[in-house]
């Protein structure tokens, strides 16, 4: 059954219980939770829930089924085992992103939610568990999602039972449940820290027509709404590249049409929220960072960071855009560290991207995407090949 319930790991999910790569009994039960998502009552309450239908509608998990599927004389493809996940609590649906991915890849798995999820998440749990009443008994045989409290001693025993440990989260938690052993032929696939940014092209902006850039500062609003801006992906900085004067004009017309967006769309912050932001960032203030902040509203912040500041990676608050100039996209390769994920960008090539990534010494920026697409979860994600990592291949030579 997939509830939230507290568990111990003896006897949880039977290994007898075979699923198969792309099994079809999972295609059509997460085909049914895609519907569910997607219906009009749960999307008004939960926009997010949307994106997540879009990604799970049967389609789509019926042409990567095929893929996960796709005959090759020299290898067969198996799920990996019994896979235990561990989302975080700040962004309440991403579990179902990874776990859904690992139950398609035939995998069994165990999903520990936060006791602080809410919301969303139970939104979710609700729809997974409407679903689960007219799917194959094999899937509530091999799939939990559990909740439980602080206990070592079940956090330690579904570690060792595992075959694949998920982790999520910030990098604190993750050290700490590296602390729990893996038997010797499994392995942690981890998700610690990250930070994100957006850029905009004054010259992409103010050659765009006004419905462009509408669309633009929509899409915008909601890589900064969703998830209260504390996703890895959400961006925290816009660097707005071009001279001076253009990149003023650019920026003062995008503030315009994302505080119109913002208002437009309904998207609220309440008054702890903003409290928390001017804490934060009068505190850049204080510390030289930001040159100066200006707060239109409890909605959207505007702080400008100083020449030469290092961009703010840290949470701020909801609703909080950090600004500066770059003469050119190539300006923003020195600042990139392995810790930044996503790019999200307006008005530039794909030329102009491809020769940014070039421009980057070692690791670093493992999404580009326009403004809009930052919190779109794909299968490839932080790098890491989720499908391959969910299963494992035996080559055969005959």
């Amino acid at each position: 059954m997939i509830v939230r319930f507290p568990a111990t790991a003896e006897g949880l999910l039977p290994a007898e219980d075979a699923l198969t790569v792309g099994d079809p009994r999972v295609v059509g039960f997460l085909g049914a939770l895609s519907a569910r998502l997607l219906a009009p009552s749960v999307a008004r309450a939960h926009p997010e829930l949307g994106s997540l239908g879009f990604f799970l509608r049967r389609a789509e998990l019926a042409r990567t089924a095929a893929h996960l599927r796709r005959a090759d004389p020299h290898t067969v493809r198996r799920p990996r085992g019994l896979v235990f996940h561990v989302p975080p609590a700040n962004v309440d649906t991403v579990f179902v992103y990874s776990w859904a991915l690992s139950a398609l890849a035939g995998n069994r798995n165990v999903v520990r939610l936060s006791s602080r999820s809410a919301g969303a998440a139970d939104t979710v749990l609700a729809a997974l568990n409407d679903a689960l009443a007219d799917a194959d008994p094999v899937i509530a045989r091999t799939q939990r999602m559990v909740s439980y409290g602080r206990d070592d001693a079940l956090t330690a025993e579904l570690s060792a039972a595992c075959d694949l440990r998920v982790l999520w989260g910030g990098d604190a938690s993750v050290t700490e449940l590296r602390r729990y052993p893996l038997h010797p032929l499994a392995r942690d696939l981890t998700f610690p820290d990250r930070s994100s940014f957006a850029v905009l092209s004054a010259a992409g902006w103010l050659a765009a027509p006004g419905d462009a850039q509408r669309a633009a500062a929509d899409g915008y609003a909601n890589d900064v709404y969703w998830f209260d801006q504390a996703a890895c992906s959400s961006p925290r900085t816009l660097y707005v590249t071009g001279p001076a004067a253009d990149a003023e004009k650019a920026l003062d017309g995008f503030c315009r049409e994302l505080t119109d967006a913002v208002h437009r769309r309904g998207w609220t912050v309440d008054a702890a929220m903003a409290v928390e932001k001017r804490i934060r960032t009068y505190g850049l203030a204080a510390d030289g960072r930001a040159a100066g902040v200006r707060f239109p509203s409890n909605e959207l912040a505007w702080l400008h960071l100083a020449d030469g500041a290092e961009p703010p990676r840290d949470w701020l608050g909801t609703g909080v855009v950090a600004v500066a100039r770059l003469d050119a996209l190539r300006d923003l390769a020195p600042l990139i560290t392995p810790r930044d994920q996503t790019l999200s960008h307006f008005g530039f090539t794909g030329d102009e991207l491809r020769e940014l990534v070039t421009a980057i010494p070692g690791r670093g920026l493992d999404r580009i995407v326009p403004f809009g697409q930052a919190l779109s979860f794909a299968p490839v994600w932080d790098g890491h090949d989720l499908l391959e990592e969910f299963t494992t291949r035996t080559t055969i030579r005959s």
